[in-house]
């Protein structure tokens, strides 16, 4: 009973924001660079530290956690509304990662580890925001990545915490996962489901001890990385927005729909990770096969890359 009390609390909650989104005018316009053509209410991906706080409340989460997501998302919602520096939206990972070191007790590891684990979580962060792009993408997702954490029996004492995470995105999917999206995630959304999504990450790789379930985020991954790879190779500044991600192809110049893509992204990653658990159940995760198996999809993603820009080309001449 308490989910469906949760479920209709976030939805009220939803609803409610939408009313203030729409009355302050906090809407995403579309431009050159946007994959929408229609205005559409920003943040409603806010019920993502609001189901956080709940959590904490409800004695899923801890405090330092909590206040970490919150952190991030209230610099992101202000930089939604109005646009920040660079130097606050920094600030703010800087503390929220130093959060999440304390709370997973990674400052009595290594100091050689720290700017790794540093530099990998503030990428991964980015790399999310980068992609939230279409309708659907980013919730569902987050939502292959809750439901593959789940399914490891290493996390059944933070199933709660991961079932009220999961019914924020299933709300929020409501009103995002279709063809004309009634709100999008906003940074405020995106940037702290990337901080969870990746403190519990790091979270299972510690209590587990096997670092091959990075691979849960191996599809954003790739896409970010060989897609920056590929803009500086274009000498284009990564920083500035822009449509050159495989899914942006796909949704924008294929003209594939936002919600198809959406659902190929989230899919395939899923069944990355159902193979990655049996694999780990068998006992064959070992470094030499991530590292091989990480090569094997970024080959394949590179292949359909190709495939889908020499297309392009081809439709263009």
């Amino acid at each position: 009973m308490i989910y469906i009390a949760l479920v209709v609390l976030l939805v009220g909650i939803e609803l409610i924001y939408f009313k203030i989104a729409d009355k302050y005018n906090i809407i995403d316009k579309p431009n050159n660079r946007s994959s929408h053509t229609s205005v559409t209410l920003r943040g409603g991906g806010i019920i993502f530290p609001i189901a956080i706080s709940i959590a904490f409340f409800l004695g899923y989460l801890s405090w330092s956690i909590t206040l970490a997501v919150v952190l991030v998302a209230l610099v992101s919602f202000i930089d939604d509304i109005r646009p920040l520096s660079q130097l606050p939206r920094f600030i703010s990972h800087v503390i929220a990662v130093g959060l999440v070191f304390y709370e997973l007790h990674l400052f009595y590891e290594p100091l050689w580890l720290l700017p790794i684990v540093f530099v990998l979580l503030i990428g991964w962060v980015n790399a999310f925001n980068f992609m939230d792009g279409i309708n659907g993408i980013t919730v569902l997702y987050a939502l292959t990545a809750i439901a593959s954490f789940s399914f490891l029996p290493i996390n059944e004492a933070s199933s709660p915490m991961l079932i009220t995470m999961g019914l924020s995105c299933f709300v929020f999917g409501i009103f995002n996962v279709r063809k004309k999206a009634k709100t999008f995630a906003g940074d405020v959304g995106s940037i702290s489901m990337a901080l969870f999504l990746g403190y519990f990450m790091i979270k299972t790789i510690i209590d587990s001890g096997q670092l091959g379930y990075i691979l849960f985020f191996s599809i954003y991954g790739i896409d970010v990385i060989i897609t920056i790879i590929n803009r500086l190779l274009k000498k284009e500044n990564i920083f500035h927005p822009h449509r050159s991600h495989l899914y942006q192809y796909l949704a924008n110049e294929m003209g594939y729909s936002h919600i198809l893509v959406a659902f190929i992204y989230a899919g395939f990653q899923l069944g990355i990770n159902l193979f990655i658990i049996y694999m780990d159940t068998k006992g064959y995760l070992s470094l030499s096969f991530i590292g091989g198996f990480l090569l094997l999809l970024t080959f394949l993603y590179l292949l359909v890359r190709n495939f889908v820009t020499r297309k392009l080309v081809l439709r263009n001449l």
